[in-house]
Parts: structure tokens; C-alpha cells; sequence
């Protein structure tokens, strides 16, 4: 390089407020067994069914920062590890969010992992064996996990195909933790919780829900979630009529086939 590089910080961020999550069987335990023995793990379960917030959960628990990566088709090695710079005619490195979180012994959630790149995915396996380290090849520096850094990586199995599919060399290096929806009275309180909606209302949109989730392959590739059923509720809060909030937020977010949209709005006339 022809001038002298510097190391820009990316700072992980603490999660100051306890954030809301209903416990639904042993994963919490599990979460803090893995964290113990500086194990990785791999959550699974479909969309909006609370893997995220259970990260953030987990983070503000064990007091540690949290740095989340939602990955896609165009996530580079160089994304998540870093690169050089010119700023200001300078040669600057800029570390990655995932350096910054091995660095500062944070937890890294690595969001529906199967969408990176195959080549991004050989970054994370020395970080998710007994070696804990991250190589930075542009800097021929090796990285060492400290004890309190931990790899969370979540994905999606009904989004699965062959040309995306967590490989067995990348899945056996992880504590696995599957993920679904909650029962219909615990999914119930936590949409009355996070929209504010009564509980009337929020019974009838989880019935809403298991509805449409009977109709998954179908018409739908996902029925809906409970992050779609608490916008729905937090429409309904705000003074949409439940059928509009159910449209809005549910129908029209499940599927562009008019036909399709039809049923699901029939399915919520028949509850609203």
C-alpha cells in the first residue's frame, strides 16, 4: 500500500432494555450451555417466528454486544471481514462486522446464512471449530476468539433448495435449535403484548394465522407469521378495521396471486 494503514472500528451495540421474548421450551438453557462452552449455534425455524429476538434476548442476558448481519445473494468474504479504503488519500482498513464482533468478544448473528455466497460460507469454519480464529488474509493476520465471542447463524429449511442448502460441513459444526410458531395461547399474548390489540382480537388473529399456515404448499409458500400478526394488531391499534389490518399486513404480504388473495381475505371474513 502506498500509505500507512490505519484500523477503523466498528462498534457492536449493547442492548440496554430487556427485550420482550416468551420462552416456548428449553432454549434459552440451551442458548447459555453453547455460550458456557464457546459452542456456535444454528437456529432454524420459518420466517417471523422470533429467532432474531431471541438473539437479542439472549444478548441483553448474558450482557454481551450483539453485531446482526442479514445476509443475501451478494454478501462478499470481503463484507464480512473487511477491506481497505481511501479516505481523506489515505489507505484505510475498515474492519467487517464480523472482525468487529470477534474482536470485541461479541455476540455475531449471522441472519438466514444459507442467501450468502458458497465462498463466504469457508470464512465461518475456523470460527465454528475448536480453532476460533478468522483469518484476514489482506492483512496476514490471524484473529483469535476470545472466550466470550459466539457465532449465531439462523436459516429458513422451507426456503431450502439445491441451490441453497446449508452444507454438511458448514451445519455439523453447530449446536442446532429449531425454531417454529408458538402454541395458540402463547402466540395470542404475545401479539396482545407487542401491538396492544385485546386479547379477543388477538385469539382471532392466531386463528387467522393457523389458517393460513394449513395452506402452506397450497398457494402459499408461508402461512403467516407472528411478526405479520402483530402489524395486523398494531393496525387494528392504530384504527384500521381488523379485515383491512388482515389485508394489509397479512394478505397482501403472503401473496401477489389474486386468486390466492381471495381465499386468505375469505379465511379472515369468516373470523372478522
Amino acid at each position: 500500500m502506498t500509505a500507512p494503514d490505519k484500523l477503523l472500528t466498528l462498534t457492536p451495540q449493547h442492548i440496554a432494555e430487556e427485550p420482550y421474548y416468551q420462552a416456548t421450551s428449553g432454549e434459552v438453557a440451551l442458548f447459555e450451555a453453547a455460550y458456557k462452552h464457546r459452542l456456535p449455534m444454528l437456529l432454524k425455524g420459518p420466517t417471523g417466528c422470533g429467532k432474531t429476538r431471541f438473539v437479542e434476548y439472549m444478548a441483553w442476558r448474558l450482557k454481551r454486544p450483539l453485531v446482526t448481519v442479514a445476509c443475501h445473494d451478494d454478501l462478499t468474504s470481503s463484507d464480512l471481514v473487511g477491506r481497505y479504503l481511501i479516505i481523506g488519500g489515505q489507505t484505510v482498513w475498515m474492519d467487517g462486522p464480523l472482525v468487529a464482533a470477534v474482536r470485541s468478544g461479541a455476540i455475531c448473528y449471522l441472519d438466514e446464512i444459507v442467501e450468502a455466497r458458497k465462498d463466504t460460507m469457508v470464512v465461518i469454519h475456523p470460527l465454528a471449530d475448536d480453532r476460533r480464529i478468522l483469518t484476514i488474509e489482506k492483512r496476514g493476520e490471524v484473529v483469535h476468539a476470545p472466550d466470550d465471542f459466539m457465532l449465531v447463524v439462523s436459516y429458513n429449511p422451507g426456503y431450502q433448495s439445491v441451490l441453497k442448502e446449508l452444507k454438511q460441513s458448514t451445519r455439523q459444526r453447530f449446536v442446532a435449535c429449531e425454531f417454529d410458531y408458538p402454541d395458540a395461547n402463547t402466540e395470542a399474548g404475545i401479539v396482545m403484548r407487542e401491538s396492544g390489540v385485546p386479547i379477543e382480537i388477538a385469539t382471532n388473529l392466531v386463528k387467522f394465522a393457523a389458517m393460513t399456515r394449513n395452506l402452506k404448499g397450497n398457494g402459499l409458500e408461508e402461512g403467516a407469521s407472528t411478526r405479520l400478526l402483530v402489524h395486523a394488531g398494531q393496525l387494528i391499534s392504530a384504527g384500521l378495521t381488523p379485515a383491512a389490518a388482515c389485508q394489509s399486513a397479512i394478505g397482501e404480504a403472503l401473496t401477489d396471486d389474486a386468486d390466492t388473495l381471495a381465499a386468505v381475505l375469505e379465511l379472515s371474513s369468516s373470523l372478522f
